[in-house]
């Protein structure tokens, strides 16, 4: 996959494009509603379901409020068991540790389990640039890097391809970098497996080096944990000589009885399973039994910062469950490619304006507001991350990064609200002046037959210059021709 999320344009110009896309609407439709419905089913099985949430924001908190203390131990426990560990502050420190360890035994090519991480840094891109191929196993990410395309979910990355359309990408493209695809292949989902398969074995057998992310990391036994569905993740992570992970720092656990917890949660809220199908875990180095060589890269990329955010740090409890997409209305309706980043919905509109930073970058400072504040992701998350107010904060949070530069038209228009509300003198002024404009229009109005009324009110068409925009959604009364404090005064407080 050559194609990445860089110079990608701000939300609303997205989702726009996103908007005239019929085919992808369906497809996300479909697909979101059909997750929906199989985890409901499973949540509901669960009578302590409550609990189990607010007991796994508990234990996230607590290890984000250690966190230094469990990294350390997670590096001691892991080292003890022969891994390698490394720290990486960037994502090119994490791509460029990869590419090392690939270059040091003279390879050209990795498998990948798949990872949100070594998405977020882009390793693909940057081994590529070496001359080392990266293959993706997992079947959505397959069809990605196959279509020269962009994940548009967490759990489900090719959600905005259909059938027929994943056939095509198989049929052109898996012979050009590999075993093609069946002659009578077809759009049914149990072939197309199977060609992927057939694709990938051949991968899986020659590969020296492995790729993978972990889903949780435990800090006493130094244990990674990856979970998935279809069984790429343990080849991955079986087969090859050499091993490196790719591991988040927020994704530390203490103990073994709380990884029970999130191993309950995830599946039903990501997948809308009871449990998964393949859960494997690994540490370090087990002589004449998997990996003989294994490398473990701590990645920060951004997490100080949004632990540094009182309000924000909240996210780093994220478990890439992906529930919160699968309900958000504007998610099911734009898809993942408009947030511009491999993180998408609702978690991705908090998470990446908290790695990056707001004020840089217009496209990050769109996120935060790409949501109705309606509040099901909450209601959907496992670990209880209030997306809302953390919308609401990095609002306030891009509005302050702004507030020195060049004032936009929004800015001018509250500064002069302000300005007249903050006196009496001032207000009075500005609603004679509207009542003298409301008698005008209602006057021209009259003369021109143009407008129409409503509740006993007229209203305006659209307005020119900045307002055209607002008025093309809405309706804009005509200013009354006495304002309420006029009418007080009038009627005496309304008894005459």
């Amino acid at each position: 996959m050559s194609r990445t999320f860089v110079g990608m344009p701000p939300f609303p110009t997205a989702a726009r494009a996103a908007l005239a896309d019929t085919q992808l609407r369906s497809n996300l439709a479909h697909a979101t509603t059909t997750i929906r419905a199989k985890r409901a089913a499973v949540v509901a099985e669960v009578d302590d379901w409550e609990s189990l949430r607010l007991r796994a924001a508990a234990i996230k908190d607590d290890v984000l409020l250690h966190l230094d203390e469990h990294l350390v131990r997670l590096e001691e426990s892991l080292t003890a068991r022969g891994a390698v560990v490394h720290w990486a502050r960037t994502a090119e420190e994490a791509s460029d540790i990869v590419a090392q360890v690939a270059r040091a035994h003279g390879v050209d090519e990795v498998v990948k389990v798949k990872s949100m991480a070594t998405q977020e840094v882009e390793l693909n891109e940057h081994l590529a640039a070496q001359g080392i191929s990266a293959w993706e196993t997992d079947l959505a990410e397959l069809i990605v890097q196959l279509g020269d395309d962009l994940p548009s979910h967490i759990l489900v990355p090719a959600i905005h391809r259909n059938r027929a359309e994943i056939r095509a990408i198989f049929e052109r493209e898996m012979g050009r970098v590999g075993r093609p695809a069946p002659e009578d292949l077809t759009d049914e989902p149990a072939r197309l497996a199977e060609a992927a398969r057939l694709h990938l074995r051949e991968k899986f057998l020659r590969a020296k080096v492995g790729v993978s992310g972990a889903n949780f990391a435990v800090a006493d036994s130094g244990t990674l944990v990856v979970v998935e569905s279809e069984g790429n993740g343990r080849m991955c992570l079986t087969l090859p000589e050499v091993l490196v992970s790719v591991v988040g720092i927020e994704k530390v656990l203490p103990s073994w009885d709380d990884l029970d917890v999130f191993l309950t949660l995830l599946p039903r809220s990501s997948t809308g399973e009871r449990m998964n199908p393949y859960t494997s875990t690994w540490s370090g180095v087990t002589p004449g039994d998997g990996p003989q060589e294994v490398h473990v890269v701590l990645l920060d990329n951004g997490r100080t910062r949004a632990l540094a955010d009182e309000v924000g740090r909240q996210a780093l409890r994220c478990i890439r469950c992906s529930a919160c997409l699968n309900v958000c209305p504007v998610y099911e309706r734009t898809g993942g490619h408009a947030y511009g980043s491999v993180y998408p919905g609702p978690i991705g509109a908090i998470l990446n304006p908290l790695l990056r930073g707001v004020g840089h970058d217009e496209q990050t400072d769109s996120l935060p507001y790409a949501s109705s504040l309606c509040g099901a992701c909450f209601e959907a998350c496992p670990v209880r991350i209030d997306i809302p107010s953390v919308l609401v904060d990095l609002r306030a949070k891009v509005v302050d990064a702004h507030r020195s530069g060049v004032p936009k038209p929004e800015a001018l228009a509250m500064r002069a609200a302000a300005a007249a509300f903050g006196s009496g003198g001032r207000l009075g002024a500005v609603e004679r002046a509207s009542s003298l404009a409301g008698r005008a229009l209602e006057a021209m109005a009259g003369l021109t037959g143009r407008g129409r009324r409503a509740g006993g009110r007229r209203l305006l068409g659209r307005l020119p210059g900045p307002g055209a925009a607002w008025t093309d959604a809405r309706d804009l009364p005509a200013p009354p021709a006495e304002s309420f404090r006029a009418w007080w005064k009038r009627t005496s407080g309304g008894t005459q």
